[in-house]
């Protein structure tokens, strides 16, 4: 088996036991970002995606004039999020599907906006899902992303080295660096971060806007 195979298999497992709760334990102290990263979405474009989608929980922060699709690897969590966007009667909300970031099904240059909320840390491979990204996203839209992202200095960050073996447990990881999204956009060459935002709780997570090169305003 794979190390890619294993590791999606541990996730599905961990999001298994945690979709029945997820919306109870993180709603509150998420929303902040959720919010925040809804708003840039709309602001990039109409026709968003969402990666990671989860239980839906930032579904109803994107205004009503979006057309938003969401896609999570485990089918538990999309359960979660279509029960909650036919309760929420969340028009705007255009599909949600099971769906492996690393291998996105849609045609190139489908949407304005991609919206990687509080998952980034967890993907196998990162850099190839921004790849998947960059992909299907159209000239002038924008990646955005909500995550706990460190730098790695001082006694901050050797904490959340120590604790990542744990944190992975409950899905979350600690010790992802921001240097790492800013090092895939700057070998790519055609993308920017135009934007790195501290969010609640004061700073602990942040959002990264990331821009074609020349289109940064």
């Amino acid at each position: 088996m794979s190390e890619l195979r294993s590791r999606a298999e541990d996730q599905q497992k961990i999001y298994q036991h945690w979709a029945p709760v997820y919306d109870r334990v993180y709603r509150g102290i998420l929303r902040d970002g959720h919010r925040k990263l809804a708003a840039l979405a709309a602001a990039a474009g109409t026709d968003i995606l969402e990666i990671g989608v989860g239980t839906g929980l930032t579904l109803g922060h994107y205004p009503r004039h979006c057309r938003v699709t969401g896609i999570d690897i485990s089918k538990h969590m999309i359960e979660r999020a279509r029960e909650k966007a036919k309760r929420e009667n969340l028009e705007h909300v255009q599909a949600l599907e099971v769906m492996d970031a690393h291998a996105l099904t849609f045609a190139d240059r489908s949407f304005d906006a991609v919206c990687l909320p509080f998952v980034i840390t967890l993907i196998p491979e990162p850099e190839r899902a921004l790849d998947e990204c960059a992909r299907v996203l159209r000239p002038g839209g924008e990646i955005i992303l909500a995550s706990k992202l460190g730098d790695g200095a001082g006694l901050q960050g050797a904490i959340e080295t120590a604790v990542a073996p744990l944190v992975r447990h409950i899905g979350w990881s600690s010790a992802f660096r921001i240097h790492r999204i800013v090092a895939w956009a700057e070998r790519r060459g055609d993308f920017a971060a135009a934007d790195i935002l501290p969010v609640f709780p004061n700073g602990f997570f942040k959002i990264i806007r990331l821009k074609q090169r020349g289109l940064a305003g």
